[in-house]
């Protein structure tokens, strides 16, 4: 088994452009007074990410606040959170946790 690092964290935020974006904005304004970096809005299907996104990046040592304050602030919205350890598709398919419904990912792109 090899030794896997986790350099980071990503929290995916997923919505609907139409219809869940005005939730997302106020779960992405949360998150800002939080130590994330947050990502750009994604309205269309990006990488392996089928549904509209953004991404908040963040330090493992952050991992206990932040997806604390997801559990509690994610306003019904689907969460992926996953490692960055260098291998996507491990780190989005099989060290990864969900908040909320589980949505289908592109695991194609994952395995590029």
């Amino acid at each position: 088994m090899s030794e896997r690092t986790i350099k980071a964290y990503h929290a995916h935020i997923y919505y609907h452009p139409k219809t869940t974006r005005e939730a997302a904005a106020r779960v992405r304004a949360g998150l800002a007074g939080l130590n994330v970096q947050l990502g750009s809005w994604h309205d269309e299907p990006v990488g392996p990410h089928l549904n509209a996104m953004y991404q908040a990046v963040f330090a493992p040592e952050e991992f206990g606040k932040v997806v604390q304050w997801l559990m509690l602030n994610r306003e019904g919205l689907p969460v992926l959170v996953h490692p960055s350890t260098g291998d996507g598709y491990g780190d989005h398919m099989m060290r990864s946790l969900w908040l909320g419904e589980r949505l289908k990912l592109n695991e194609d792109a994952l395995r590029r």
